[in-house]
């Protein structure tokens, strides 16, 4: 539902990207899933960090969880001296990205973090969330992320893996069945798996920060007890391309990217009407298109 990604993702997670925020992401596994990492080690005992951003659509790795309308999301991460931490993430939903009738995901996130040379090693668990929706609808995803610096760049890898789950599983083969209510194989169990990477590189003598994004998903090709999938058609990329402008002297930060996906209407025709905006059918969750996203982080 996760650097925040946008702002507000990266803020948390594991998997997204955009400008310290974009989807999935607390450090959150999210552009969908931001670049940046988490800020340094704390110098207190614990310390408490946080963002809030309002976004042009929120991306999950590269599709839509509020069709192609506005959100806003919100992150908060408390953090210990030796590593462990604790954290939120929320967003409006619409759409697709409703999961049973949920207008919300509320992410709970806890991890590890701790620094081996000139390297960070971050790994936890992310447990998405979506209160009011249909009862098959959370479901936990475990991260690892390794980032570190390179000359001027800045470059983060990292994998997120969800095993089995019914919020997961194939129970619709296509969008007719899911249009009609009925389940192929109700009860259906599949896993997820996230592979993705980030740069950034700072603008010298700007409050410029260059960004990109890539990710790779593989999962349930057919839909889900509530009409959707974590990966749509099964296998897919997505990608972002943008920067972030920090507003000097403000805890500002806009940022500007290209997202998108390698998923042809034509390829997801079988999803529809479910893979669409408003599920009518027409007009594609996961096209390449101009985001933007403006995040006060504190």
């Amino acid at each position: 539902m996760k650097f925040i990604y946008p702002a507000a993702l990266l803020a948390m997670t594991a998997p997204s990207f955009a400008s310290t925020a974009l989807a999935q992401e607390v450090d959150k596994p999210s552009v969908p899933q931001g670049t940046a990492e988490p800020r340094a080690a704390p110098t207190k005992p614990i310390t408490v960090s946080g963002s809030v951003a309002v976004l042009t659509d929120y991306r999950l790795r590269g599709v839509s969880q509020s069709d192609r309308n506005p959100a806003v999301q919100g992150s908060l991460t408390i953090a210990h001296e030796s590593g462990l931490y604790v954290g939120t993430f929320a967003s409006n939903l619409a759409g697709w990205g409703t999961f049973g009738g949920s207008n919300l995901e509320l992410d709970a996130i806890g991890g590890f973090r701790r620094s081996v040379g000139s390297a960070t090693i971050d790994a936890g668990l992310t447990w998405y969330m979506y209160p009011g929706g249909a009862d098959k609808t959370d479901y936990a995803e475990a991260f690892a992320k390794l980032s570190g610096t390179v000359g001027p760049a800045t470059l983060l890898a990292g994998i997120a893996y969800a095993p089995k789950q019914e919020a997961l599983g194939k129970w619709y083969l296509n969008g007719t069945e899911a249009a009609a209510g009925t389940y192929s194989d109700p009860g259906d169990r599949k896993d997820n798996l996230y592979l993705w990477g980030d740069g950034a590189i700072a603008v010298p003598n700007t409050s410029v920060t260059a960004k990109a994004h890539i990710g790779w998903s593989k999962g349930n090709n057919g839909l889900g007890p509530n009409a959707t999938s974590v990966a749509p058609t099964g296998e897919y990329w997505d990608w972002q391309l943008g920067a972030d402008y920090a507003i000097r002297g403000t805890p500002l930060t806009i940022n500007v990217s290209w997202i998108g996906t390698d998923i042809a209407r034509r390829e997801a025709a079988y999803l529809q009407p479910s893979f669409s905006k408003g599920q009518d059918g027409s007009g594609s969750i996961a096209g390449s298109t101009i985001f933007a996203s403006l995040t006060a982080a504190f």
